[in-house]
């Protein structure tokens, strides 16, 4: 009998979920600030190996690479061996990986270790996703899911103040190394307050889809992100193309297989599409913000990488504040209002953005970081349920490593795109004659183009997001045969 369905008793208590979903946000919060907190570190870490920052770059490509190639593997590895014990090992082999690049001696060992610290850090996102929608009361499952998605906006705008603030006081070691003591603290109270999450008796792996998802995945992503650099380059062009082929044939492949690696027939479900689409545009346009504005304020207006960190906090404190508020509201309303909401609010921020000069005021650049913040709390988690709803509950192993091994393509994508066109934009303004030679100006012209560019990116998401709907409700014979509703607040106490 399966322990993957929840069921939630007259007499439950949010409380009593309190601790489980610390677990998963600790571990959440480290592999999420891992991608970010490096970015500020890369000048000491060129200087301090003495390589090239092509080299040193790796240290980001290799965690990139290695997170997409693992994602695929998150829903077998959770069938198989239950989500508690799989969940508990990627933390430990994300925190040994931790500990091991604050030991690199050299820029190769550095890149070793942060593909081992990738391997792990994979899987966290959708187990844990995975496990918090599974615990969550079905009336209650926005809040909760509100209140997960708070390290998943907070973490990006606080890694390159972190990272600054440690190199600034100790080292570029720490940086890594304050995982320890987090990556302990989730292990302890994953051990003890994380239910048993059962395995059930599934299929041997899918060997032929293990091995074409993360060569599809993992190249599209690396191909994307030398695309940033040249779009026409060998390297760029055969990984895309490898890339492409491989995702064709997985996707083949998939479709016909009883039990595949990552459930794509889910998109027969136009609720899930649509929201997995909008998701998506959310992304391009949080990555358009979280990406352009240090950008703009480091290159135009001279800011430390420090500085911009505080200069963008605003932007994950205003998320941080509407996530919890757009949880509750998404159990009384659905995804739709909030959606359309939250997306009003990001279009209005972005086409304020693209309106920056070389001397707009720092509080006309935070305002529309405010706004920002607020429409995405409003938006991302509820989408991300609205996703999980509208997906057959025995499949939702499956699908959040479906989602998040799309994401992390779409967001690759987002970057390689976005600064693709910001470079092409400066040179077109260096030529033009009104702006010629002049950098500065030809700069926040192309920051200008750039936000105004993602806000129509935006505005088609608003548009969008007048079709979503509430899923319909799930029959009870689509959950496994012979699976029961075990008692959630029971499990919870294991």
């Amino acid at each position: 009998m399966s322990k993957d369905a929840i069921h939630e008793p007259a007499e439950f208590s949010m409380k009593s979920l309190i601790a489980p979903l610390l677990a998963v946000i600790l571990g959440m919060i480290m592999v999420i600030l891992d991608s970010t907190v490096i970015n500020v570190a890369i000048p000491n870490l060129q200087q301090y190996f003495g390589t090239s920052l092509k080299a040193i770059q790796w240290t980001i490509t290799g965690y990139t690479l290695a997170l997409s190639a693992v994602i695929p593997l998150a829903g077998w590895m959770t069938d198989k061996y239950g989500a508690k014990k799989v969940f508990l090992i990627t933390i430990t082999l994300f925190t040994l990986g931790s500990v091991l690049c604050s030991l690199a001696q050299t820029s190769e060992q550095l890149v070793i270790f942060r593909v081992i610290q990738g391997l792990g850090g994979g899987m966290v996102a959708p187990i844990g996703m995975a496990m918090v929608f599974k615990l969550a009361p079905p009336d209650k499952r926005g809040a909760v899911m509100g209140m997960l998605g708070i390290p998943m906006l907070l973490a990006p705008a606080s890694g390159p103040i972190l990272s600054g603030w440690l190199i600034k006081i100790a080292s570029w070691h720490w940086i890594f190394l304050i995982n320890l003591p987090i990556g302990i603290a989730a292990i302890i109270v994953g051990i003890k307050f994380l239910p048993k999450f059962e395995s059930r008796k599934v299929p041997g792996l899918d060997i032929l889809g293990m091995i074409l998802a993360p060569i599809a995945f993992a190249t599209l992503a690396f191909g994307v992100n030398e695309g940033g650099t040249d779009w026409s380059s060998p390297v760029t062009l055969t990984a895309l193309l490898v890339g492409g082929i491989a995702l064709i044939i997985f996707i083949i492949v998939e479709l016909n297989k009883k039990e595949p690696l990552l459930e794509l027939r889910v998109f027969g479900s136009s609720d899930f599409t649509r929201g997995v689409l909008l998701s998506w545009i959310v992304q391009i346009a949080l990555f358009g913000a979280i990406l352009m504005v240090p950008l703009y304020l480091q290159n135009v207006r001279g800011f430390t990488p420090l500085q911009s960190g505080f200069t963008t906090l605003a932007q994950a404190l205003a998320s941080m504040t509407m996530m919890p508020i757009g949880g509750r509201l998404f159990d009384k309303w659905g995804a739709r209002p909030l959606a359309m909401t939250g997306l009003t609010l990001i279009s209005t921020a972005l086409f304020l953005l693209s309106q920056i000069k070389v001397d707009t005021s720092i509080i006309m650049v935070v305002m529309p970081l405010i706004l920002m913040g607020a429409g995405m709390g409003m938006t991302m988690m509820p989408l991300n349920t609205h996703i999980l709803n509208s997906a057959p509950r025995k499949l939702v192993n499956r699908v959040t490593p479906l989602t998040s091994a799309t994401q992390q393509v779409v967001t690759s994508f987002a970057i390689a795109g976005l600064t693709g066109y910001l470079t092409s934009n400066i040179t077109k303004h260096m030529t033009a004659p009104e702006t010629a030679g002049d950098v500065m100006a030809s700069s926040t012209l192309a920051f200008g183009d750039t936000f105004f560019l993602t806000a129509c990116i935006a505005v088609s998401g608003l548009l969008l997001s007048i079709l979503l709907r509430k899923p319909r409700s799930k029959p009870e014979e689509e959950l496994p045969e012979n699976e029961s509703m075990p008692d959630a607040k029971a499990m919870i106490s294991h």
